[in-house]
């Protein structure tokens, strides 16, 4: 499949979709309590976006070759899971760590990001290794513009996610995006300088590090589709969807509640 290059048209449909799913994660914040189950939550969600932003949950009944159809419409990672967790019946307890992904289809353009939740009063390691994860996403975010190479940004997150101790999951990646869900190309989160594609403007992708506390090993659940660490360590996810502009980029999943960027991005972008 060829590389999209989005019109200013496109361009500005994916802005809508992309801050509807930055707002989607605004709206279930509060809700991220102990006692609530990731069942409740995608329930949520999912009447959020079908009563309230009028939009599809892209992820209910995807299939992928190979795969059964996703059951839920969002994905809901907790502690040692990685990605593409289920939701459930079960309740989230004090001190687990969520990352929660959502993906909406407005006027047939996705938008899509994913935010980590702290339950209640959480392990200073654990959240350590959320802030490390949300800055090894923008390590990658603030190398982007025109002209880049996806080794170098993949290289950006996997040196500093690697010098604080972590691993980075190489089984997954971000994407293209636009009319469909996943679209060319891939994003690796870890590579070699001066490699890979080359950037133009107009692209639009994700950037969404998996970094895990132990090793980097997985499993995939008999569920078919919730991906775990195989040590049984913490792992850890952000994701933003971005634009390649001539001198930068812009983030496409913007809403009020988005955490700022770290301080070593300053006013790039």
């Amino acid at each position: 499949m060829p590389i999209s290059i989005k019109s200013a048209t496109d361009i500005e449909k994916m802005r809508i979709a992309g801050r509807l799913a930055a707002e989607l994660l605004d709206y279930i914040t509060p809700f991220v309590q102990p006692g609530v189950t990731t069942g409740e939550l995608d329930k949520l969600c999912h009447d959020y976006m079908v009563d309230v932003q009028h939009s599809i949950p892209a992820p209910l009944n995807y299939a992928p070759p190979g795969h059964t159809p996703y059951p839920r419409s969002i994905c809901t990672s907790v502690n040692q899971q990685i990605c593409h967790g289920v939701p459930s019946e079960k309740q989230l307890k004090n001190g687990d760590i969520i990352n929660i992904d959502v993906t909406v289809i407005k006027d047939g353009w996705h938008g899509d990001s994913s935010r980590m939740f702290y339950v209640g009063t959480v392990a200073p390691h654990a959240k350590r290794l959320c802030e490390i994860t949300y800055q090894a996403m923008w390590h990658g975010i603030k190398m982007v513009r025109a002209g880049v190479l996806l080794g170098d940004i993949g290289h950006s997150i996997q040196k500093f996610a690697e010098a604080q101790g972590y691993s980075v999951v190489r089984e997954f990646c971000g994407h293209g995006i636009g009319r469909e869900f996943h679209e060319e190309p891939q994003v690796l989160h870890y590579g070699r300088p001066g490699t890979g594609l080359q950037l133009a403007s107009g692209m639009i992708f994700t950037i969404e590090p998996m970094i895990n506390a132990g090793r980097r090993d997985i499993r995939q659940l008999g569920d078919g589709w919730t991906i775990v660490t195989k040590d049984r360590s913490l792992s850890a996810q952000w994701e933003h969807t971005v634009l390649v502009t001539d001198d930068g980029y812009e983030i496409m999943t913007v809403s009020p509640g988005t955490p700022a960027p770290p301080p070593f991005v300053g006013g790039a972008g």
